[in-house]
C-alpha cells in the first residue's frame, strides 16, 4: 500500500489484472477497490468470516478505531450498513457528505487522502469517478474501501453472492441472469461470477453494454474458470433456465437527464411474469434496491416467496463487517 507519495499521480488502467496470486496474509491493511482485488480463496475466507459474524461471533476488532465515510452520492443501505457494522465491531464511523469535503474541488484527492490517513483507520468512499478512488488509495496509508463508483459496486456484489450461497448452499454451476444495463453493479457481478463458478448472462438493450475492455475481461475470466458469459438483447430468452434473476433500476444516479429515453429503451427488461415463466420454478429473485415498481421489477416479484431481496439488503451489513474486520 502506498503512503504519502510525492511524485505526480498517473492513474493506472481501470481494468485490473485478470488473475491474482493468492496472498500469504488475509486482507489486513489492504485496499478494496474492485472485485479484482480478491482471489477466489480470499472471497471464500471472507464469506467464512461473514458467516461467523452473522452468528454473533464477531470480536471487538475495531475497538478504538474510526472509519471515515466520504459519500458524494446519497445512500440508505451503504451508509447504514457501514455505520452499524463499524459500531458492532467496537469502533465508530464519521460521515462526510459531498459538500463537506468537495473531493477534487474544495480539496485535492491527494491532500484529503493524506489528512484522513493521519486521523482514521479506514476510508470508505462512495463517489462518481472511479479515478478518484484509485488516486485516493494511491496516496492513503490506511485501507480504502469502494462503497460505489460509476465503474464498480464491489461490496454489493459480495453481499449478493453471499446471499446466493445462503439460499443455494453453492455458487458453482448456478446461472445468474442480470436484466438491466451494464452499470457498476452488473460489472462487479460479471467479474465476480466466474471466480465463484457462476454462469453469468447480461440481458440489456443494444447500446447499454458495459465497456468493451471489461466485456473482454469477463469473457477471459469465464474461459479460465470454465463458466459461461453471455450478453443478450432479449430478456425473456435470456431468462431461460435461470437459477437467479437479478435487476437494478434503469436510471442510476447521475443519469437523470436520460430518464425518458431509458424508460423507452428498457421497456420489457423487467423481472415479472414473462421472465419468471422462463426461469427455473424456484428461481431466486434479487434486486440491490431501491426498486421502482412497474419498471425493472413488479411489486409481486419483490414480495414473492422466491424473493431474497431483503435478506440481500441485510447481508450488506454482515459482509461489510467481515470486510472491515479483515482489513483493520
Amino acid at each position: 500500500m502506498a503512503g504519502a507519495l510525492t511524485e505526480e499521480f498517473n492513474p493506472a488502467p481501470l481494468v485490473a489484472p485478470t488473475r491474482l496470486t493468492p496472498r500469504a496474509s488475509f486482507l489486513k491493511g489492504r485496499h478494496f477497490l474492485s472485485v479484482n482485488d480478491l482471489s477466489t480463496e480470499e472471497i471464500e475466507q471472507l464469506f467464512d468470516l461473514t458467516r461467523e459474524i452473522k452468528l454473533g461471533k464477531a470480536q471487538n476488532v475495531a475497538s478504538g478505531k474510526c472509519a471515515a465515510l466520504l459519500f458524494e452520492k446519497p445512500s440508505l443501505r451503504t451508509k447504514l450498513s457501514f455505520s452499524v457494522g463499524m459500531s458492532r465491531l467496537g469502533g465508530q464511523a464519521l460521515y462526510f457528505a459531498k459538500e463537506e469535503v468537495g473531493l477534487g474541488h474544495r480539496e485535492s484527492v491527494k491532500d484529503a487522502a493524506r489528512v484522513l490517513s493521519r486521523m482514521v483507520d479506514v476510508i470508505i468512499i462512495r463517489t462518481f469517478d472511479h479515478r478518484n478512488i484509485v488516486e485516493l488509495a494511491h496516496y492513503a496509508s490506511v485501507p480504502v474501501i469502494n462503497a460505489l463508483t460509476d465503474l464498480e459496486h464491489p461490496c454489493q456484489a459480495l453481499a449478493d453472492f453471499y446471499t446466493i450461497l445462503e439460499y443455494r448452499s453453492e455458487t458453482r454451476g448456478q446461472k445468474l441472469v442480470y436484466i438491466g444495463d451494464g452499470c457498476n453493479t452488473a460489472i462487479s457481478l460479471m467479474l465476480l461470477a466466474p471466480r465463484l463458478g457462476t454462469h453469468f448472462t447480461l440481458a440489456c438493450p443494444p447500446g447499454y453494454e458495459p465497456p468493451a475492455p471489461l466485456i473482454a475481461q469477463a469473457r477471459e475470466l469465464a474461459a479460465w474458470h470454465s463458466t459461461t458469459f453471455e450478453i443478450s438483447h432479449d430478456p425473456v430468452a435470456a431468462s431461460n433456465d435461470a437459477d437467479i434473476l437479478y435487476t437494478d433500476v434503469w436510471t442510476s444516479m447521475g443519469q437523470e437527464d436520460e430518464k425518458a429515453k431509458r424508460l423507452a429503451d428498457f421497456a420489457g427488461f423487467q423481472i415479472g411474469a414473462k421472465t419468471l415463466r422462463e426461469a427455473k420454478e424456484d428461481a431466486l429473485i434479487l434486486h440491490c434496491l431501491p426498486a421502482h415498481y412497474g419498471e425493472e421489477i413488479t411489486e409481486d416479484a419483490v414480495d414473492s416467496p422466491q424473493s431474497g431481496i431483503f435478506d440481500q439488503a441485510e447481508n450488506r451489513l454482515h459482509v461489510q463487517q467481515a470486510l472491515l474486520a479483515a482489513v483493520l
